[in-house]
């Protein structure tokens, strides 16, 4: 193998020729002298249009290349300048670095494979570079792998929800493919304005080919759904449906407990010291300390219990028939996800009828949440459709932000999150 040939090879680069290489102590770094190939020159850098040349520009550019070994490695070149019809006077195109950035291919590239797999200290150390930097590359890398794949080719069935990423209520806005099981686009914002982007991008053509939406019962993703995708079969997510249960049956439970507090309050108090063998107990205040602890004996799974949680539960049957009332009112909506569809309509309508008359006012309330959706309740349950997915995805994408932190903008955390979770993520050079 030729020199040439061999330093081509170990910088990674393509349609470049190298004039010179060499070891600069006082830097403790390679500095290699490069120039484009015939074919590659006069090129405008922002579209590659080829463009007449405009001037020599403002003498010499560096761009940084991957590490040999311990030893930086820079890349040195005239940066000349094109008249471009399009763009007017601009920096000519290079075939080893992106326009405008200050690394080569290959080194955007492992630095995004880096930061999608990898601790922030561990991509900053390892690169040299600094964390906002490794912000820039990924939104770099991202908008190359954006322009070269269509993310919502085949979309057919999509997930909708949105996160908290910032303090100051800072949301994204999520979107999911349910049968690729990967994040498709992200953007800042909770609104109907931030969602019709995502409609508007994908196209009305498109639109017309969604045939299942799964989101939460938040009224402006219904309305936009509606609006964008009227053929589409809407589905309520049955985990936010049995929350909403949940949180029902705690206010029951701390209403419970707030009368056990309020009557244990009128009760004689001890005097000090040891109370004698034969006294009388507190019966409010104990049943109000024990209706405290009784909260994940409640909400957790009866599958799932321990022994003492257990316990607490058959002691709620005795004490507070009320309060395990609304318990089997939780359990009997949750059980109903689990049925076939037929049985689960006639579960259903039962479930509305029995918490209709049960004079438990949380579950009076719930119950016309539950016949406003009953018809995403059963399309849930017929085509076995969740949020599952996108509430993993958010899980990852908090993940992402913690590692994200110290970015300067959403769209950088977005990039992130998309080379992370998204169908077309980095590779490593030469992989």
């Amino acid at each position: 193998m030729r020199n040439v040939s061999l330093w081509s090879a170990l910088l990674g680069v393509e349609k470049t020729v190298i004039e010179d290489v060499e070891f600069d102590e006082d830097e403790q770094a390679l500095i290699v002298r490069v120039r484009p190939r015939k074919s590659a020159r006069g090129r405008c850098g922002a579209c590659g249009r080829r463009c007449p040349a405009y001037d020599r520009g403002e003498g010499q550019r560096r761009w940084r290349g991957l590490d040999l070994g311990t030893i930086r490695v820079y890349l040195v070149a005239d940066a000349s300048r094109v008249s471009c019809a399009v763009h007017g006077v601009t920096v000519r195109q290079v075939p080893w670095a992106r326009h405008g950035a200050g690394h080569t291919y290959a080194f955007d590239d492992q630095v995004a494979w880096l930061a999608t797999r990898s601790s922030k200290s561990t991509v900053t150390q390892l690169m040299r570079i600094a964390w906002r930097t490794v912000g820039a590359v990924i939104a770099r890398v991202w908008a190359d792998a954006e322009a070269l794949h269509d993310r919502f080719d085949g979309l057919r069935r999509i997930g909708i929800d949105e996160i908290s990423y910032k303090r100051g209520h800072k949301y994204l806005m999520v979107v999911v493919d349910h049968d690729t099981k990967t994040l498709v686009w992200a953007a800042p914002g909770r609104s109907k304005d931030t969602l019709r982007e995502f409609f508007d991008l994908l196209g009305a053509e498109r639109c017309t080919l969604i045939t299942h939406v799964s989101a939460d019962g938040a009224d402006f993703i219904g309305s936009v759904v509606a609006e964008k995708c009227p053929n589409a079969v809407r589905v309520a997510d049955p985990f936010h449906i049995v929350m909403w249960a949940t949180e029902a049956l705690n206010e029951v439970r701390r209403e419970s407990w707030n009368e056990a507090r309020k009557l244990a309050r009128a009760e004689p108090s001890r005097p000090r010291g040891r109370p004698p063998a034969d006294a009388p107990g507190r019966p409010q205040s104990e049943r109000a300390t024990r209706l405290k602890g009784a909260r994940f004996a409640l909400l957790k799974n009866p599958d799932t219990l321990t022994e003492h949680q257990s316990e607490k539960l058959a002691w709620i049957v005795k004490a507070d028939p009320r309060l395990y009332r609304a318990y089997l009112l939780k359990e009997g909506l949750r059980a109903i996800f689990k049925m076939p569809l037929e049985a689960a309509r006639d579960a259903l309508d039962g479930w509305v009828s029995w918490a209709r008359r049960s004079r438990i006012p949380a579950f009076v309330k719930l119950q016309r949440s539950i016949v406003k959706h009953r018809d995403r309740i059963l399309a849930a349950i017929e085509h076995g459709l969740s949020n599952a997915l996108i509430e993993s995805t958010n899980t990852k994408i908090r993940l992402i932000t913690r590692i994200a932190f110290g970015f300067k903008s959403a769209d950088a955390l977005i990039a992130l999150a998309m080379l992370t979770l998204g169908p077309h993520r980095p590779a490593l050079p030469g992989r």
